[in-house]
């Protein structure tokens, strides 16, 4: 059975001006029952991460600065949201959304983080709404753990996966591929082990084709035991930060050819959402339930 990290608290607190991209983690596990392509039982809430876990992937003296409310407001300005206690638990509890739903990955072949995608964090700091990096610290859990030998995380928000990149530039057990706007934040780019710097206002046929020209690559040369995808739907052309001109059915076929490659080569792979900021809701909503219902139809 596919399983799906969800937690109330993931839609909440946030200040007024921070709500509403947010509503998507509550309207996503809302809409995919109400049409009947998933059940309650297919949702989980997962516990608060442990600090040794999150330590995988960042420096001690930064997770300390969060816990404890210590960031400079420098610091807490690059993050994007004001530092609470709450939107700190709330971090770590996505933390262990996306690890929990790797380990399901292995089990399942699929698994899915409501939330998640927080590929602006860097070992050392936050930035771009992210805090923690869930990717990465899930990533360095299944090899040390010696669960993977061979990662491959996929990054197709609009945004480069900038801190992800910078996490992973010197460990060759992690191949990043990120194909993102090429001229969108943010504005100095890591060096992923493959980017794909794409043109404003690039459209379905040649995003598409980008894809299936370097994916089953990838796949050959990597050889990833396991596959970790951000699936962030702000290359839609509705969307207010994207600058690209993918349709909603574009979106869709994105996600089916990741999923299928996926599915095909028998890797594990596990989704956190990522970013999504069209004006109208239903359409950010209606892009991610896309990639659930692809899910549903192959696993």
């Amino acid at each position: 059975m596919i399983k799906i990290a969800f937690d109330p608290i993931y839609c909440h607190p946030l200040p007024e001006g921070h709500r509403f991209p947010m509503l998507k983690y509550e309207l996503i596990p809302g809409q995919l029952i109400h049409e009947g392509s998933f059940s309650e039982a297919h949702f989980f809430s997962p516990k608060k991460m442990d600090e040794p876990t999150a330590l995988l992937a960042h420096d001690s003296a930064y997770v300390s600065k969060l816990q404890n409310l210590a960031l400079t407001k420098q610091e807490e300005r690059k993050t994007g949201f004001p530092l609470s206690e709450q939107l700190v638990e709330r971090e770590f509890i996505i933390m262990q959304g996306t690890l929990d739903m790797s380990l399901a990955a292995i089990e399942n072949g699929i698994g899915f983080n409501v939330a998640g995608g927080t590929h602006h964090a860097y070992r050392d700091r936050g930035e771009g709404f992210c805090l923690l990096n869930d990717i990465a610290i899930s990533a360095l859990y299944l090899l040390e753990k010696k669960l993977r030998k061979k990662i491959l995380v996929v990054d197709l928000d609009v945004h480069q996966g900038n801190g992800t990149a910078s996490i992973f530039e010197n460990d060759p057990r992690v191949f990043t591929f990120s194909m993102h706007g090429g001229n969108n934040y943010p504005l100095h780019k890591e060096k992923s082990d493959l980017d794909i710097p794409l043109p404003d206002g690039i459209r379905d046929e040649a995003y598409l084709e980008l894809l299936h020209q370097h994916l089953p690559v990838l796949i050959d040369t990597v050889q990833p035991d396991f596959i970790f995808y951000q699936c962030g739907v702000d290359i839609l052309e509705t969307d207010k930060l994207g600058r690209l001109k993918v349709s909603l059915e574009g979106c869709k076929k994105r996600d089916e050819f990741v999923l299928k490659t996926a599915h095909r080569h028998n890797i594990p792979i596990c989704c956190s959402m990522g970013g999504g900021y069209s004006e109208d809701i239903r359409i950010i909503v209606d892009a991610h339930c896309n990639t659930f219902r692809i899910a549903g139809e192959l696993y």
